[in-house]
This record gives C-alpha cells, sequence and structure tokens, in this order.
C-alpha cells in the first residue's frame, strides 16, 4: 500500500480557487446535462463544496500561524 503524500500547504490558495472555478464550471454544464450527468455532477459539486470548507479552514489557520510567527 502506497505511504499518501505529505501535505504541501504551499499551494493552498491555489487549489482552493481551482476548486471554486471548477465547481463554477461544473454549475454551468449542468445546464446542458441530461439526468445522470446532472446527479453526477451535482454530487461532485457536493464533495467539492465539503473540500473548498476544508482548504479555506486550512488557508485561515496558515495565515493565523503566520501572523503568530509559527511559520
Amino acid at each position: 500500500m502506497p505511504r499518501p503524500l505529505p501535505n504541501d500547504s504551499a499551494d493552498n490558495v491555489e487549489r482552493l480557487n481551482n476548486t471554486i472555478n471548477n465547481m463554477e464550471a461544473a454549475e454551468e454544464a449542468m445546464a446542458l446535462a441530461d439526468g445522470k450527468e446532472r446527479a453526477r455532477i451535482k454530487e461532485k459539486n457536493e464533495r467539492r463544496k465539503e473540500a473548498i470548507s476544508g482548504l479555506n479552514s486550512e488557508v485561515v489557520a496558515e495565515e493565523k500561524s503566520r501572523i503568530n510567527g509559527y511559520i
């Protein structure tokens, strides 16, 4: 079983922006999607919302750590 990669927080803001952009693009694609595809997009966007929340929390925590001199 492969070991998980270490968390590289240096790109969290970029990952957050990419995830938001992907979610917005998927919302636009839903207008053209059929029932199955639309359901798949909705499910994926729900996972994206969770990822956005987690990434946003990480970015805020890292910024607080920088301000307090921990990073």
